[in-house]
């Protein structure tokens, strides 16, 4: 409307669903962080918006998703769960705003949800390279316990011979109060980890100033 210039680029790097009663196509998740720190690199670069967009939609067609609830969210708006997720159980797909996914199971070990999150997102990606892996927090799971769950993302990826060109482990695409995790895989190339690489200053990120 003020004659900006703007580009639309949709992430939708989820793996669990493609289509449900509360998604039109797949859901947007942590490759949300990627997307938004590669082109806002390229962005610092002064390359153009058409470069920008290119370089957004390139990163999400290379990102897959896959999230675990151990608990639902409380919005304000509600003041009470989103979802039903009786004691002892688990959410294997879920969404960041408390959408369903592949199904429920009893609790799994950390190991076997790890086996469970990096399959699904290695089966749908398929790299041939180096990856950046994230392993986002949903909101309500402590620190030790994402880098605990990272470790054991490690291993599988090691298992099926996926180089770690770059790790991140916190809480970045939240929902809230909830307790769960995502697993993030981008296939990189060098342009791409040059841009992850570059200087960023944000109230999340923080490196290389």
């Amino acid at each position: 409307d003020e004659g900006v210039r703007i580009a639309r680029v949709l992430v939708d790097d989820d793996v669990a669903v493609t289509d449900s009663l509360y998604t039109a196509g797949r859901r947007g998740t942590g490759a949300t962080l990627f997307v938004e720190k590669i082109a806002g690199a390229a962005t610092e670069e002064g390359a153009p918006l058409e470069r920008v967009e290119a370089v957004a939609r390139r990163v999400n067609e290379r990102s897959r998703s896959f999230g675990v609830a151990l608990g639902a969210c409380t919005t304000p708006a509600k003041g009470s769960p989103t979802f039903d997720l009786p004691p002892g159980e688990l959410e294997l797909g879920v969404g960041i705003h408390g959408e369903p996914g592949r199904e429920r199971r009893a609790m799994m070990t950390a190991r076997e949800i790890a086996d469970v999150a990096v399959e699904a997102v290695l089966d749908d990606l398929r790299p041939t390279g180096p990856v950046l892996a994230l392993v986002n927090g949903m909101g309500g799971t402590p620190l030790l316990e994402l880098y605990g769950f990272h470790a054991e993302v490690a291993r599988v990826l090691g298992e099926r011979g996926v180089p770690v060109a770059r790790a991140l482990v916190g809480n970045y695409v939240t929902s809230l109060d909830m307790a769960g995790c995502s697993v993030t895989l981008c296939e990189a190339d060098e342009e791409l980890l040059r841009l992850w690489d570059a200087p960023v200053r944000t109230a999340a990120l923080r490196w290389g100033l």
